[in-house]
């Protein structure tokens, strides 16, 4: 992969500030200074930023499975699954009556449902060819969720510590109710490590929500537009996934010196901060316009409804 592309000067300060945000270790502030940076100058720094922010998370979750063991993994993907499996089809229900009730427009009501209950910006870029939504409603959409996982990371620490949320239940809450991997990891990791380590294993379970309804969706509009719609989907579990469980199974198989996860972890907290910051700089003014109209109001009221809800759950089951 080449190295991502430099527009100066916003790509220079990006760069000079990115060893302080990273020594400061607040995955948060990587996020704000990043957005500054891009709405300051009003410039991307990096033509392929997305991409490199993606492998960035990517590689601090396989990371941090290093640190689990696989029983740990696996008690806290079964323990929780009925959780997880109510918020998603909860979340989707409501996220759909919503949109009817607001008038908002299907496809955009489908995106910010799924954004919601499922991951966020991966879920919208992967049904908005799906549910043939049109490029200003996958902006609205994305821009909207960039908006609110903002709010989640400044936010929901704040609540938890009000609250004396334990590490399992603030992990927990951030890996239901926050839309984004990347803010869930890097929300979770502000509030403590056990929280960190929770949130992503109950995330990755939320996202493989995805696959049976990207098929889902395929389906009914492909039906509705009587067999003139976009191919079915293929169905896979995302690589860094599978990456994180053999990481975790490696841990369980054998005795890792102790130097390793320790090592693993750091290296995890460094790239979230960097996958934060390279997130922050792709917002920009025109991003920022699109924050509008019914669509922002159906994901408010949704999430509005959502986070309370799963912290609610949360604090009663946990």
């Amino acid at each position: 992969m080449p190295a991502p592309s430099l527009r100066r000067p916003a790509a220079l300060l990006c760069l000079v500030l990115l060893p302080v945000l990273v020594w400061y270790g607040n995955p948060a502030v990587g996020l704000l200074a990043g957005g500054a940076v891009a709405l300051g100058l009003n410039q991307r720094p990096f033509d392929d930023g997305a991409r490199w922010a993606h492998l960035s998370l990517q590689s601090a979750i396989v990371l941090l499975g290093l640190k689990l063991d696989l029983q740990t993994v696996w008690s806290l993907s079964a323990e929780y699954t009925a959780l997880v499996a109510s918020y998603v089809l909860l979340t989707l229900a409501a996220g759909a009556v919503l949109g009817r009730l607001l008038a908002v427009e299907t496809p955009s009501a489908r995106l910010i449902g799924a954004g919601t209950a499922i991951c966020g910006g991966t879920a919208i870029a992967t049904l908005s060819a799906v549910v043939r939504a049109q490029p200003q409603q996958t902006a609205v959409a994305l821009a909207i969720v960039f908006l609110l996982n903002v709010v989640a990371l400044v936010s929901f620490p704040w609540i938890g510590r009000v609250l004396d949320l334990s590490q399992v239940q603030f992990g927990l809450w951030s890996a239901l109710a926050i839309h984004d991997t990347s803010s869930v990891i890097a929300t979770a990791a502000i509030y403590g490590e056990e929280a960190a380590e929770v949130a992503t294993t109950i995330k990755l379970g939320r996202t493989l929500w995805l696959i049976p309804l990207t098929f889902a969706l395929s389906l009914a509009v492909s039906r509705a537009a009587d067999g003139d719609g976009p191919p079915s989907p293929r169905l896979r579990v995302p690589g860094f996934v599978l990456a994180f469980v053999a990481a975790a199974a490696l841990g369980s198989i054998w005795r890792l010196p102790a130097m390793v996860p320790e090592l693993a972890g750091t290296l995890s907290r460094w790239l979230l901060v960097v996958a934060l910051l390279l997130v922050g700089t792709e917002l920009t003014r025109a991003t920022v316009r699109r924050i509008r109209g019914r669509a922002l109001g159906l994901a408010l009221l949704l999430w509005a409804l959502a986070a309370p809800a799963t912290l609610g759950a949360v604090l009663w089951l946990v």
